[in-house]
């Protein structure tokens, strides 16, 4: 079967399942419903297929993460990962959606003894397939988690890169008068379509909102962040994403939302067409994400922009050691237009106290 026809046919019991799915649900499915099929379907969504998604154009893949980058991207967290394995004791690393495994190598090569056990959770067969050839030459210090740890019996530091806005989100619709769900329904000849239907849900925060707002809010990422918190007895958990905090999220001039799609290194808004054949992702909601933490018992260690938490851990040095074509590559990490501003970084601790070295500067946890 030709890549053409084979993308065809998974693309076409994609969209199957997604309808059996809407004919369940009598005719109505919420979007974050929705998304996880597109996304997560078995052997079916856009993470579950084998073809390659990441990479840095003009490459066969359709974006491109921090550690696909560049090296330094994994150099810059190491004295953050090193500081909190010290100050908690331990020597455990655990990466949620470690994605081609290029962070993970990265820190492995620069760490040496003082990671013990580098585990990865990963959903995607297909990727955990790459990461696993990717990072053989580890050995016995990388591992796979098939199961979730005992609530407080973990102890790590955890990593996830551009993580949370992968989770599915669900969408409200405000008329000017009430807030309605948004979901996904089937028209007359069987496309997917638009629906809204009354609900109580309302965004995390007073507004105003503009009539016609549509935005999403973040139960799965928050209740991800907090089933973290109750199951880590003791270390730390860096997340690194693009977001803003609650006052910006929910700002009346970004009353589109932030939802958009991914492919071949282009965006686009319609996340109904061509399910599985493109990312869809949602900017995060650092606020929600604090929140959720600090409630089921982390501390907030921090909250900065990527720029400044990579500074702070000594990004400029490796960069001036660096050639050319690694310094450039390593501009976009930091450079406000880029990614240094758009990302985010968020950190926890449970079970230990430290200073964060990535923090130290440009902390803005108070604007959460």
């Amino acid at each position: 079967m030709s890549a053409t026809a084979e993308h065809h046919s998974v693309s076409s019991r994609l969209h199957a399942a997604i309808r059996q799915a809407i004919e369940a649900a009598q005719g109505w499915l919420p979007f974050d419903r929705y998304m996880s099929l597109a996304l997560y379907a078995p052997g079916l969504g856009y993470y579950m297929r084998d073809d390659r998604q990441f990479g840095a154009w003009p490459a066969d893949s359709d974006f491109v993460t921090a550690p696909e980058l560049t090296p330094l991207f994994a150099q810059a967290l190491v004295p953050s990962v090193r500081q909190a394995l010290g100050a908690s004791g331990i020597d455990t690393v655990i990466e949620f959606g470690a994605g081609s495994g290029a962070l993970a190598e990265g820190l492995l090569e620069a760490m040496g003894s003082d990671v013990a056990s580098y585990r990865i959770v990963e959903l995607s067969g297909a990727l955990r397939a790459q990461q696993m050839r990717r990072l053989a030459r580890f050995g016995a210090r990388v591992s796979w988690l098939e199961q979730w740890p005992v609530a407080s019996t973990l102890e790590a530091v955890v990593l996830g890169n551009e993580l949370l806005d992968a989770m599915p989100v669900q969408l409200l619709a405000f008329d000017g008068d009430r807030w309605r769900e948004r979901g996904v329904a089937l028209d007359a000849d069987g496309s997917l379509t638009w629906r809204d239907r009354a609900t109580g849900l309302v965004p995390p925060h007073e507004g105003p909102f503009l009539p016609g707002t549509v935005t999403e809010i973040h139960a799965q990422a928050e209740a991800f962040v907090a089933s973290l918190a109750r199951t880590l007895a003791r270390g730390a958990a860096f997340f690194i994403d693009y977001g803003f905090p609650a006052s910006e999220y929910y700002h009346p001039q970004r009353h589109g939302g932030t939802l958009v799609c991914h492919r071949a290194h282009r965006v686009d808004a319609d996340p109904l067409v061509d399910a599985g054949a493109k990312d869809i992702t949602a900017h995060v909601n650092f606020t929600g994400i604090a929140l959720a933490g600090q409630d089921a018992g982390f501390d907030v260690l921090g909250y900065t922009s990527q720029a400044h938490f990579l500074l702070n851990n000594g990004i400029a040095d490796a960069m001036a050691r660096a050639s050319v074509r690694e310094r450039a590559a390593a501009q976009k990490l930091v450079a406000e237009h880029e990614m240094g501003e758009l990302f985010k970084v968020i950190g926890f601790a449970k079970g230990c106290r430290f200073d964060a070295i990535g923090f130290s500067a440009g902390d803005r946890s108070h604007r959460l």
